[in-house]
């Protein structure tokens, strides 16, 4: 295992622990092997941060001079917690491999709760059941037991809070959009703490998850030079699960957590905490939840501007929370981006008074996929109770637009993360708008300080792209004679290219399909060649029906068929295995740093597989390849593989194979070949699919002939070559559109039709 400099060994222990997924593949899902784990990790650091304290008691020397070891009270004052000799981690390792381990683990949460009050009812006892492998539970806990996760050295770097928060959002996302309910995106909440700044005062959370709102507060007083008893945290979860993760959220960092309050009703039906008034309010409130309890509450005092529609619980998360907002109090909270615009049910009412009532400060649009529970737009919304002054500029009557729907970057197909710096910019302009003497000033396209007037000229409405207009189009900039000199020899270019190629492809389909007249086609669309080469895949090599020596289809001929355990195939066709066919380059890949993947974000194509949060190692790759995913999203709804065709210069993840085909499979051979394969019966794994490397070079398959082989590669290629093409022009058309004049060598564009 690596030192832990740079974080590696944060970073190494996150990947080996979360691949311990395995061991459990067989007969438990993400949402339960979530409490397997993360119970283990937190029973491990308790144990270590005990048993440490423990041996400088029984040493005692210096401070510890005259203690005992045995003494409660001794651990209590040092915030650590009690752990009886049965709960011990040495003892439980000590009984990794016996049948009753996990028995074993069950009682000794039971004891470190009996200890320990605050801990009553938060700890996971699931470990005794049947469905869980206790020969993988004994191979999860030897690989736990190789990490210090309480010792001082492992505290100072806060690594069992960086591996809990890593495993959170891994389970997030291999739950999908169940993740969402216990999980915020770790860049969304840092942008709502670094906007409201919540040094010292109440923390209120009223759907507070796994507590990820209270953890980041907490860094961002410590990143301050702020003291963590300035602040206090109030939270309340309705699903008790989650409530026991955000309970041992806070536990492993210290947190007092007694404020935390579980029950089944949730905030609107049984408030948790009344009388509250908290200086700051973050929350991340489910978007658009309809049944909230209206016909109940229509008569509650909470609704002081207007009662939230039945189907629609947005307005009536806000109103609860600027209920439970002090006086100068400061709250942000995510919401789905209907609620900056609807009028329906008297949504727009109610949103109108709270403009009216000077409350509302700044919004901030999202782009999309950010979040792992839906796909839906989301916005910020920040309100105040201290617009008057306050240590600010006074700022009644305006209210700050922030237009952040184009930041951030894709981390892979399905979600998009915002980096530090992304974080740093929105919250920077909110900072400069609000203080006194601050460089803020409105940009187009990016931010506007809108007043009141503004606002009722479009009907109370806030989406800010209403406000902030769209950015100056620099090839406005550019002479209009030089682009259209510029696209008038890309298209003469494109159009030479694509004559050559089309007529390369008539000569190949002409060639599976003579009896038709190609003379006058003209192939303009990607669809329609893939089509193409798919269907003459599988008359080939499903249907058996390539041409025979005289030209005629094979099967349909009555060309000799041999039975084997695929059934029946042509005779001089064998079975293999796909090691025969297939190159594959995992082992030769060559990692990017983290600043060559971001310099290489805009000028390479990035790919990996979905489902996957971990993108610590990239790859740089040129040439023509097939990618199949390795982990994450690996096969379709249908049993079929995940894959993408990809050519040039381009970087991927350590989640997908890369493959070229060898002895005649040509690459894209190789590509219709996997898209009709189906491969569920070599996928492994439950809470993260997975195609090992092992597997997929053992999957059985049918080999043509050579010849047959060589001759379908040889007549496909000038199809896939178009398409490589075609995608290659849209990038190439972008770049016309920069003050850039397109390069050309003895009169030949630069364009790759190789």
């Amino acid at each position: 295992m690596a030192k832990d400099s740079n974080n590696k060994t944060v970073e190494t222990f996150e990947k080996q622990l979360f691949k311990a997924a395995d061991k459990l593949r067989k007969n438990i899902d993400a949402a339960e092997y979530k409490h397997v784990v993360l119970g283990l990790v937190f029973l491990k650091y308790i144990s270590d941060s005990f048993e440490e304290l423990y041996n400088k008691l029984k040493e005692g020397k210096g401070e510890y001079e005259g203690a005992d070891p045995e003494d409660q009270d001794e651990y209590r004052a040092q915030n650590v917690f009690w752990v009886p000799q049965n709960a011990r981690w040495s003892y439980l390792h000590s009984r990794a491999k016996l049948p009753t381990i996990g028995t074993d683990l069950d009682e000794a949460m039971e004891l470190i709760e009996k200890e320990n009050p605050t801990l009553k009812g938060i700890l996971a006892k699931v470990y005794a059941k049947p469905n869980l492998d206790k020969a993988a539970l004994g191979g999860l806990i030897d690989l736990i037991s190789n990490t210090a996760l309480g010792s001082e050295a492992a505290k100072s770097k806060d690594l069992l809070g960086r591996v809990y928060e890593y495993f959170l959002g891994e389970f997030a996302n291999a739950e999908g959009k169940k993740g969402g309910q216990f999980y915020t995106p770790k860049a969304i909440v840092r942008l709502l703490v670094e906007m409201i700044e919540p040094y010292k005062g109440r923390v209120y959370d009223p759907c507070c998850g796994s507590g990820g709102m209270f953890v980041m507060s907490e860094k961002f007083v410590l990143e301050h030079s702020g003291r963590l008893d300035d602040v206090s945290i109030y939270g309340q979860e309705s699903n008790q699960t989650t409530y026991r993760l955000s309970r041992m959220n806070m536990a492993i960092r210290g947190i007092d957590g007694s404020q935390i309050k579980w029950n089944s009703e949730g905030s609107f039906l049984k408030d948790a905490h009344p009388d509250l008034k908290a200086d700051y309010i973050i929350a991340n409130p489910p978007f658009n939840q309809s049944d909230w309890g209206q016909e109940i509450l229509r008569n509650d005092p909470r609704w002081q501007f207007g009662l939230p529609p039945a189907s629609n619980a947005n307005f009536g998360w806000m109103q609860h929370m600027i209920y439970h907002l002090a006086p100068h109090g400061v709250m942000g909270l995510v919401l789905a981006n209907g609620s900056l615009s609807s009028n329906s049910s008297g949504e727009g009412e109610i949103r109108q008074r709270m403009i009216e009532a000077d409350l509302v400060d700044c919004i901030v649009s999202l782009p999309t996929q950010l979040f792992y529970n839906t796909g839906i737009s989301a916005c910020l919304w920040f309100i105040s109770r201290k617009r008057s002054g306050n240590g600010d500029r006074k700022r009644t009557g305006e209210i700050l637009f922030i237009d952040a729907s184009e930041m951030g970057h894709m981390i892979d197909s399905t979600h998009r993360e915002f980096t530090d710096a992304d974080v740093a910019k929105v919250s920077s302009i909110y900072h400069e708008w609000r203080k006194d003497g601050g460089s803020y000033s409105d940009e187009k396209g990016l931010c506007k300080s809108g007043s009141i007037k503004d606002i009722e000229k479009h009907h109370f409405v806030l989406t800010p792209s209403r406000y902030v207009g769209v950015a100056d189009d620099q090839n406005s900039k550019i002479p209009f004679e030089f682009q259209i000199e510029n696209l008038n020899k890309f298209g003469k270019e494109q159009a030479r290219i694509e004559s050559i190629l089309n007529q390369e492809i008539i000569e190949s389909i002409k060639y599976f399909c003579p009896n038709y007249d190609w003379a006058n086609t003209n192939f303009l669309s990607t669809e329609i060649l893939e089509q193409i080469t798919q269907m003459l895949f599988k008359e080939w090599f499903l249907e058996f029906n390539f041409l025979d020596d005289n030209g005629k289809p094979y099967k349909k001929s009555g060309g000799e068929m041999i039975e084997n355990d695929f059934g029946l195939i042509p005779k001089g066709w064998s079975i293999g295995k796909v090691g025969e066919i297939i190159d594959i380059f995992d082992s030769q890949r060559i990692p990017l740093s983290s600043r060559e993947r971001t310099k290489r974000k805009g000028e390479y194509r990035y790919y990996g597989a979905t489902s996957i949060m971990d993108y610590v190692d990239d790859y740089l790759f040129e040439g023509i390849y097939l990618l199949l995913g390795e982990d994450g999203s690996v096969i379709d709804d249908k049993g079929y593989p995940i894959l993408q065709y990809v050519w040039g210069k381009f970087w991927v993840n350590n989640h997908a194979h890369v493959l070229q085909g060898k002895n005649g499979y040509s690459t894209e051979m190789l590509y219709l070949l996997f898209k009709n394969t189906r491969v569920a019966g070599i996928v492994n794994g439950a809470v993260q699919l997975k195609i090992n490397q092992g597997n997929l070079l053992g999957l059985e398959i049918v080999i043509p002939e050579r010849k047959i082989l060589d001759t379908f590669c040889e007549k496909i290629s000038p199809i896939f070559k178009k398409i490589r093409f075609m995608h290659d022009q849209l990038k190439n058309l972008a770049s016309i559109n920069k003050n850039e004049e397109p390069q050309y060598v003895e009169g030949q564009s630069k364009t790759n039709i190789s």
